[in-house]
């Protein structure tokens, strides 16, 4: 069982996400998803493997439950479901405190930063993604 270990990420809406009807655009919300899994990636990764690789979106996957407004407090929670070579498989879901706003499944690339080819990551950088002890393939 994989238990990758959460990341909240707190999202500023902008006036600008707002479209005609009165709510957050849906493109807004690839913006957001992309903002919070980078910053899961910088937050638990090592300094050395975060200036050494970098993250492209393959997939997203959108579920949207609930609008979202202006003003609305926002936080997005970010899990690493898996790691299979160079690919990496993300669920995040966007709340406004209880209320579940959107579910999004994502597929990432990791790049060398330098070649800007697909690089697997070292063992030890993704197990500083999950909880110790748990399957992450």
């Amino acid at each position: 069982m994989t238990t990758g270990l959460p990341h909240s990420f707190t999202i500023a809406i902008d006036p600008a996400d707002i479209d005609f009807m009165g709510h957050v655009n849906n493109a807004s919300y690839l913006k957001w998803v992309q903002d919070a899994v980078i910053s899961h990636w910088q937050r638990l990764a090592p300094a050395e493997a975060v200036a050494q690789h970098l993250w492209v979106a393959l997939k997203h996957e959108i579920t949207y439950r609930k609008p979202t407004f202006l003003g609305d407090d926002v936080v997005a929670t970010v899990l690493l479901e898996k790691v299979q070579g160079a690919r990496a498989f993300y669920e995040t879901v966007i709340r406004r405190g209880e209320d579940v706003l959107a579910e999004v499944k994502s597929s990432w690339c990791c790049l060398d930063a330098a070649t800007l080819r697909p690089a697997r990551l070292a063992r030890d950088v993704i197990d500083r993604f999950f909880v110790p002890g748990t399957s992450r393939d």
